[in-house]
């Protein structure tokens, strides 16, 4: 076989179709990369509990990456170890401070598999109930009492900007954000220094598999630094501008098997 490579892909917008399933196209191939003894994970800003199905089905054996980075753990051997960076509470609770000032309909913090909310929302508990968690509700400045892995922000699309600012000139030691797309204008927050590049590295390092033999798929912000890292970053067809920029390499969108048409021709191709 060609030297061991590890494939690292984002989820959302990447591997999942527009529906949020995984083509059996894209699945045969990953699959027959694995068989040839490389390494496929899994690099998402999603928890554990919303990305399982996904390890599961194609038959992971490797560690994954989850909040962006702050948690990196392998499903399968605790032995491994885990990685856990939260956000500083502290300033949790200063950026919780802010809510009235900026409008903002709510804030969601997750402990893992626990998620607080600030205010109750049907609609938002519904979209964030994936695999076994448990919610409570209620302001956040009395019931959160743990550092939390990550923070949304969940506001209309005219404040986004302005707490961005807000973020970027008050909190930029101690935290990193970015903007989600459709369906909810969100803010995430993790701690600062952490991105899925921390993490992919983490398990590059674990297998001997240097920064060449990395190939990472990715479509959005949250996918930069891990496009930079990897020696061959590639941006699926749909992805921002600023990620077929600083990505080494473009192909097809998730809707036509951009993954499965880019690992054929570089490692299945004689």
């Amino acid at each position: 076989m060609k030297d061991k490579h590890l494939i690292a892909l984002d989820l959302d917008g990447t591997l999942l179709k527009d529906d949020k399933t995984i083509s059996e196209k894209t699945k045969a191939v990953l699959n027959q990369v694995q068989n040839d003894g490389h390494v496929v994970m899994i690099s998402t800003g999603r928890p554990y509990r919303a990305s399982e199905m996904y390890y599961k089905e194609l038959n992971l054996q490797s560690p994954i990456v989850n909040f962006n980075g702050a948690f990196v753990h392998h499903p399968l051997d605790a032995g491994w170890g885990v990685y856990h960076q939260p956000l500083p509470l502290e300033a949790v609770k200063d950026i919780i401070e802010i809510s009235d000032q900026y409008s903002i309909q709510n804030i969601i913090a997750e402990v893992m598999d626990h998620i607080y909310l600030h205010y109750h929302d049907e609609k938002l508990i519904d979209f964030f109930k994936l695999g076994n968690l448990s919610v409570t509700y209620g302001d956040l400045r009395n019931f959160l009492k743990n550092d939390p892995t990550s923070l949304l922000i969940h506001s209309d699309e005219k404040n986004v900007e302005k707490i961005n600012s807000y973020l970027a000139e008050t909190k930029a030691e101690v935290i990193e954000h970015r903007s989600w797309g459709a369906p909810y204008p969100v803010i995430e927050i993790v701690k600062h220094g952490i991105n899925k590049a921390i993490g992919v590295k983490k398990v590059a390092d674990y297998y001997g598999i240097p920064q060449s033999r990395v190939i990472a798929f990715g479509d959005e912000d949250n996918d930069l630094e891990m496009l930079e890292f990897a020696g061959h970053g590639v941006a699926m067809g749909n992805a921002i501008d600023m990620a077929k920029h600083v990505a080494k390499d473009v192909t097809l969108s998730n809707e036509e098997d951009g993954i499965a048409v880019y690992l054929e021709d570089l490692l299945l191709k004689s």
